[in-house]
């Protein structure tokens, strides 16, 4: 029996990888892994896969096992290898500038502003983050020779929204991506979020969890399903940074990457990304409904003409060294004005009282 599990959304973040999971059937006899997994595995070398067990990238009823395994009956295999691109994925490199935070001969840390989506897709086939990437490989020259190299991969590991600023980690050998994608799955990455909502939360910090779905009615967006029997497990903690009474700036810490998380989440709880058109942050939803109050708000929507959501930080453990790494960035400007126009607002609403 053979379950493959697709991840996400075109424009959200996902694992760029293949989960399969295989039940070994009762009347199979012993057989090496790797032989056994060449039968059943599409486009996949052998060598392919024998790198993925040293990876530590296939495991045998949960346990993670040598290359001369022999499968057993009703084994349970699952799988984790690096997503090989759609026909309609495939990028054509252009020379867009990059902002290269970290880089070695294994994997690089980018800036994605926002604005810029990530992958090509349907309407989005240039200008994206890939065909960047694509034209940034193919002008180097050292880029190491090792097995499973290839020039026309992005190497991404994970998405963001195309208006969700912040850091992508990108893989620049199929061993990397390979185990960075590895640790995607295990939910082991530690990725922070900045985002400015409406409201204050209560309590100021916690765990927000409910299954995420695609929305029964509406195709792009997502849902929350109370009832926890559609939709993936989600699970997003969060703690306020600042509470302006009218909006407030929060951290929120990943345990899954379901699509849109931070966002339907927050939404799910009256508490909407602050100018989220997707899910109703881009209207008043705390606040007076005098006319002054009202042109107040319009003035930060122009500040802020995106969903207020920035990917701050990124930590993993290199896949060579098996160095922690934990990388950082700042709010970008157009947060940092919507935030500073804010407090003004309250600092001068309280100077009248």
């Amino acid at each position: 029996m053979i379950d493959k599990e697709s991840q996400g959304d075109d424009d959200m973040e996902k694992e760029l990888h293949e989960h399969y999971r295989f039940e070994v059937d009762p009347a199979q006899s012993p057989i090496r892994l790797d032989k056994y997994l060449l039968n059943k595995l599409e486009k996949a070398s052998r060598s392919r896969i024998q790198k993925a067990i040293k990876d530590k990238a296939i495991l045998v009823n949960g346990q993670e096992i040598k290359s001369n395994y022999k499968v057993r009956p009703l084994d349970t295999i699952v799988i984790v290898l690096p997503e090989e691109p759609k026909e309609k994925e495939w990028a054509v490199g252009e020379d867009i500038p990059l902002d290269i935070r970290y880089e070695d001969d294994h994997l690089m840390v980018v800036y994605k502003p926002p604005g810029l989506v990530v992958h090509p897709g349907v309407g989005n086939r240039s200008g994206t983050l890939v065909n960047g990437l694509v034209h940034y490989f193919s002008k180097i020259e050292n880029l190491p020779t090792l097995p499973g190299n290839d020039r026309t991969r992005s190497g991404l590991v994970h998405r963001i929204d195309k208006e969700t600023s912040g850091l992508l980690v990108v893989a620049k050998t199929e061993s990397a991506m390979t185990h960075l994608a590895k640790q995607f799955f295990d939910h082991t990455i530690d990725r922070e979020y900045v985002a400015i909502i409406w409201g204050s939360l209560d309590p100021s910090s916690g765990t927000i969890e409910g299954n995420i779905g695609r929305h029964p009615k509406e195709r792009k967006k997502m849902f929350v399903y109370v009832d926890g029997e559609d939709g993936k497990e989600a699970v997003t903690h969060y703690e306020t940074i600042e509470d302006l009474y009218y909006v407030s700036l929060i951290k929120c810490k990943l345990e899954t990457g379901r699509t849109h998380q931070i966002r339907v989440h927050m939404a799910s709880n009256n508490h909407p990304l602050f100018n989220d058109q997707r899910y109703g942050g881009d209207k008043i939803v705390k606040g007076t409904v005098f006319t002054k109050y009202k042109q107040f708000v319009h003035n930060a929507f122009k500040l802020m003409t995106r969903h207020a959501l920035h990917a701050q930080s990124l930590g993993f453990v290199h896949p060579e060294t098996k160095e922690y790494m934990k990388f950082e960035t700042p709010l970008p400007e157009d947060m940092q004005a919507t935030i500073d126009k804010w407090r003004h607002y309250v600092t001068h609403q309280k100077s009248k009282q």
